[in-house]
This record gives structure tokens, sequence and C-alpha cells, in this order.
């Protein structure tokens, strides 16, 4: 487990995007050997020509935060624009395209700093709107955890894909003092 006091907080770029596939591959293998494949699948993101895409576009859309330990990506946090396959916002908000942490840190309060570092960034934007989504399959521990995070659970919503079962999501808010 990481200690807290040595967690940086760094803007991410285009040199990032294989640290962000590698957070992808260690989650993907990591929710794979505990038969957790409805998130993402168990094809590692390193070879998934739309998964090195979408982190490409992150890591050059100047909304990557990563979260380190020793100079070394142990999470990554993506705010912008809602992603089109959720319901919008009917006020002005910042969403987390992106949260993902360092599997061999987990429980260390990684993802909390990020989403803490995004609740910053909206309030730096006059926004009191957070809002997230996330896969809301299997036994909904991840809508349960963001939910311990301060977020409220709103709009469930179903992602058609072709050829794969549908992707079940939740789309979580959290109002910002």
């Amino acid at each position: 487990m990481s200690d807290q006091r040595n967690l940086g907080l760094r803007r991410g770029g285009p040199a990032d995007a294989a640290a962000v596939l590698r957070l992808f591959d260690d989650a993907i293998a990591w929710l794979g050997a505990r038969g957790r494949t409805g998130q993402w699948g168990t094809a590692p993101a390193s070879t998934d020509t739309r998964r090195i895409a979408q982190a490409e576009a992150w890591t050059t859309g100047g909304g990557l935060w990563l979260a380190t330990l020793d100079d070394r990506p142990v999470g990554a946090l993506v705010v912008g624009a809602a992603t089109d396959y959720v319901p919008p916002a009917t006020e002005p908000e910042l969403y987390v395209n992106l949260l993902i942490t360092a599997r061999d840190h987990a429980g260390a309060g990684i993802g909390a700093r990020l989403l803490a570092h995004a609740a910053e960034l909206a309030r730096g934007r006059g926004l009191d709107l957070l809002r997230v989504d996330c896969y809301a399959g299997d036994d909904g521990a991840l809508v349960r955890w963001y939910e311990r995070q301060g977020f409220t659970a709103t709009d469930p919503f179903t992602v058609e894909r072709p050829g794969r079962d549908p992707w079940p999501g939740q789309v979580l808010v959290r109002r910002l003092p």
C-alpha cells in the first residue's frame, strides 16, 4: 500500500499514452483473474486499436492528470465533456471520462485523491456539478465505490455493442459545495 504523502499529481501529455495503457492492461488482468470480464473484456488495452486511439486522444486532449509514486504513474484521471452515450447534463459540469488506478496500490486512496482533484478543477472553473459514469454490471461494486466517494447514482444506461453483450452503465453525480 502506498503512502498518500508520497503521492504526486501532475498533468499528463502525449508521452503518457503508454502509461495509461499499462494501467488499463493491469486492471484488465486484475479483473479477469477475478472473473470480472464484463467491464473491459480480456484483451490487453495495449493491443486494442480502439483503446490505443482512446489513450492517444486522452493524452493530447488537455484533461489528463496522473497520480505518481516515485515518478511512476499509479493512477490516471481524464476530465472534460460528457461522453455521447450518457444523458446530457442540464447545467454546466465537469465530466470524469476516465479514472483508473494501479491494482498493486488498490485501497491506497489514489482514486479518491484523483476525484478530489477533479472536484478542485471543477470548482476552479466555477462549476458545482461533477459527473462520472461507470460499469454497473456484475455485483455493482464499482457503483457503490463511487457512492462512497460522495456521488449519487442517477441515470442507468446501456451501450449496445455489436457482436458482444450490452454494456450496463450508471451515471453518478456529485454536487460541489
